[in-house]
């Protein structure tokens, strides 16, 4: 009973030393990861120690991960993911591969491996990046959508998956004649666990969900999905994969059925409450002794291995035909120590591959990748820029700008371009093309250029900020251009552009938020739609009507609230 009652006393310590973290970084202006892993030492062993059941509220934290990957999964698109399959599975098994051979021949060059296994087991640890953290810093910018988030989640899923390999070819190191019969054997359990979840999502999994829910129980229901949740991560976790792996696919299992939204509604509460948890338990591993003792050698660690994942991934992905911008964001963005290397790192230490010393090292070094990995990725977009704008690499970065495929009359005049073919630019390019005039579509998206090649529209298939795509889609000549992009600062940085080869062209933008409607305006967007806003008028415009207003009145008002960009029923600043 006592055990019980600590248990609830050192959750609630928990949960609200990370509500307390959260909302202090949050007022700091920080990631409230920060405050999260912050809030975990402060309680944890090497903190205050007000927790006595550490190692259940690690299990708990388990919990959190598995449901981060199980909203990843019914979230996850397989038609967006098919425009970055070729980097998630060539380019992530290129990385692994490149950083656990880099990482071998270092340590074992410069002795800080005493063998090869040694070396490969470090090189597979550090190969890790976190899903976890990126996941929850690409919701926090809501940059899920965007192309360089798509990369970093398809890597990441794809070093998830590789974490069932490597775990089961840790103890074919202890003996490197193994390590063949080993790698066979995790990659038929892989392909036997696919094989009946992809059945289970097929012919059992959609009755089930639909069966449960035609109870119209919410609680039967929310049972249910978590019973599928963790009872698919268990599944995989016994056959000596990853559990992250297991909650992935069984979110993807009901991501295509009919209720998806609706399970995906009744976990996100959970999950936001238990990623908190393992984001604290986190923060509970990291010894400030061990920090203080070793802040020389475990900055050097850090800097190592953040700007060497960086270098590696870099190339990768710039080879995949993606743009400068693109490449930096993502290889900054995956440049930390992953979650799982925590796992890796702790059977390395059971299986007597690494010392207790250097296991603390890692634990210190991977904590601190992970608290700097929002502030890479703030900073990324701005170093990007920065990059294309030195005038002695201008050149060499520019051939990494070059649009992947064009599909457009040599010669085009008077047309309209549309930056972006997602919901809102489809729907502007019908409305030109039914009116007749001809449209020219910028898009970075395989799926969306494969319905522009369909319907057979005119299109550049590459980043609509980069210059080099500008300069093809003849800017001078055209009549107007409409961005239709789901990144603000892609947004920004086309206007800028755009404006700077064609300074006289009429351009409507897509605002993302209040205070970007002066600031493209003033940028010189000659329009500036916010959809929220636009939404809004539409419902008061049908409202008005049936509340018997004359038209003339209505139509009167809502060009006077357009006409003022909105500043009549902006909300007020707190």
């Amino acid at each position: 009973m006592a055990t019980g009652q600590n248990l609830i006393l050192d959750l609630t310590i928990v949960l609200g030393a990370a509500a307390l973290g959260g909302y202090l970084a949050n007022r700091l202006r920080q990631p409230v990861l920060l405050g999260y892993l912050v809030s975990g030492l402060v309680v944890g062993p090497f903190g205050f120690k007000l927790l006595s059941e550490i190692t259940q509220i690690k299990s708990l934290a388990e919990i959190g991960v598995a449901f981060l990957l199980f909203a990843l999964g019914v979230e996850f698109s397989l038609a967006e993911l098919k425009r970055v399959k070729d980097i998630a599975l060539r380019g992530s098994l290129l990385q692994i591969g490149l950083t656990i051979v880099l990482v071998a021949f270092v340590t074992v060059i410069m002795g800080w491996a005493s063998g090869l296994s040694q070396g490969i087991f470090l090189g597979a640890v550090l190969s890790l990046s976190s899903t976890a953290v990126v996941l929850k810093t690409l919701i926090e910018k809501s940059e899920i959508n965007t192309l360089h988030g798509q990369i970093m989640l398809a890597i990441l899923i794809a070093q998830d998956l590789a974490l069932g390999l490597i775990l089961a070819i840790l103890p074919a190191l202890k003996q490197p004649e193994n390590i063949g019969w080993s790698l066979g054997i995790a990659i038929l359990k892989v392909l036997v666990f696919v094989a009946v979840a992809i059945a289970l999502s097929r012919w059992i999994v959609p009755r089930l969900i639909a069966s449960v829910a035609a109870t119209e129980s919410n609680e039967l229901f929310l049972l249910a999905v978590i019973s599928l949740c963790l009872g698919v991560a268990l599944v995989t976790a016994g056959l000596g994969l990853s559990l992250a792996m297991g909650a992935f696919v069984a979110g993807l299992m009901i991501s295509e059925i009919d209720h998806a939204d609706q399970a995906l509604s009744k976990v996100l509460p959970l999950r936001d409450t238990f990623a908190s948890l393992f984001f604290a338990s986190i923060g509970m591993l990291i010894d400030p002794g061990i920090l203080l003792e070793n802040l020389g050698l475990i900055i050097g660690l850090v800097t190592l291995v953040m700007l060497g994942k960086a270098a590696i991934v870099l190339p990768i992905v710039l080879s995949f035909g993606y743009s400068l911008k693109t490449a930096v964001i993502v290889s900054f963005g995956i440049n930390q120590i992953g979650e799982f290397s925590f796992v890796l790192a702790l059977t390395g230490l059971r299986l007597e591959l690494i010392s207790q010393q250097t296991y603390l090292l890692l634990l210190g070094t991977t904590a601190i990748t992970l608290v700097l990995t929002p502030t890479w990725l703030n900073i990324a977009p701005s170093l990007g820029d920065s990059f294309t704008r030195m005038p002695l690499l201008a050149n060499f970065w520019r051939r990494f700008s070059t649009p992947k495929t064009l599909s457009m009359p040599e010669k085009i005049s008077g047309h309209v371009v549309v930056a972006g073919y997602g919901r809102v630019g489809q729907v502007i390019v019908k409305i030109l093309q039914s009116q007749g005039y001809q449209v020219l579509v910028i898009e970075n998206s395989e799926a969306a250029v494969q319905r522009l090649r369909f319907h057979k529209i005119p299109y550049i298939f590459g980043d609509a900020d980069s210059e080099l795509v500008l300069e093809k889609a003849h800017l001078e000549t055209a009549k107007a251009l409409a961005i239709a992009l789901p990144d603000p600062a892609s947004t920004r940085l086309l206007l800028k552009r755009a404006l700077a080869i064609a300074p006289g062209l009429d351009v409507i933008a897509r605002s993302h938020s209040d205070s970007e409607i002066d600031l493209l305006t003033q940028m010189g967007a000659k329009e500036v739609v916010q959809p929220e806003f636009e939404a809004a008028l539409e419902v008061g415009n049908h409202l008005l009507k049936s509340l018997g207003a004359p038209e003339s009145h209505i139509q009167a008002v809502i060009n006077a609230i357009r006409k003022d960009r909105y500043l009549s029923i902006r909300p007020e600043k707190e």
